[in-house]
């Protein structure tokens, strides 16, 4: 890895059972580990429960928690890029997802945040939606395109292959072009200069 090189964690938000959420992001991050300018790290939401009561709240975590926490948040600090793999429940993103964005404040500030999404006729945008509100909050910034599949359960086959790859390859490769790029641009800035944060 060289300092070119962008830390990229691509997060499985889904943690239900027989969820398509890990074939989703598999496919992503085969995308992305070609590239010279990427290192992927694939962050399964579904390896690291958190409790739902909020940091700050009573005497702190419990000790599973507190296990969760070490194994969890040294990977999202060490991340210069994040890339969200998201389905949308009831028009939202799942609980499981806010939770460990709650858990972490610090880890996304100052980075970039793509998304891929996936649903029924939706896609998954009115999770990534909302997720942008969210994540402006914690001072992060959103890459504006997205990679979405609609009607996700027909896009794979069971081989883990989208079933038309010309049409979500150049939408992965544009996602990952800006996250590159904001990445470097922001690693950049916070070398020359401190983040003024209120």
């Amino acid at each position: 890895m060289t300092e070119q090189t962008v830390r990229l964690a691509v997060i499985v938000a889904s943690v239900r059972d027989g969820r398509i959420g890990p074939t989703v992001a598999n496919w992503f991050a085969d995308q992305a580990r070609p590239r010279q300018d990427l290192d992927v790290d694939i962050v399964d939401l579904a390896a690291f429960p958190l409790p739902l009561a909020l940091p700050g709240f009573g005497s702190g975590p419990a000790p599973e928690a507190a296990r969760t926490l070490e194994s969890l948040t040294p990977r999202l600090a060490a991340a210069d890029a994040f890339v969200v793999v998201t389905p949308e429940y009831n028009h939202s993103f799942p609980a499981s997802l806010k939770n460990v964005i709650d858990w972490h404040d610090r880890q996304w500030r100052t980075k970039p945040v793509g998304f891929v999404s996936y649903g029924g006729l939706s896609g998954g945008l009115r999770a990534v939606e909302q997720l942008r509100l969210v994540f402006a909050e914690l001072h992060a910034v959103t890459v504006r395109d997205t990679v979405s599949f609609h009607g996700v359960w027909s896009r794979f086959d069971d081989a883990g292959a989208p079933t038309s790859p010309q049409e979500c390859e150049g939408a992965a490769k544009v996602l990952l072009d800006q996250l590159t790029w904001w990445a470097r641009t922001l690693r950049d800035g916070k070398a020359a200069r401190p983040y003024a944060a209120a």
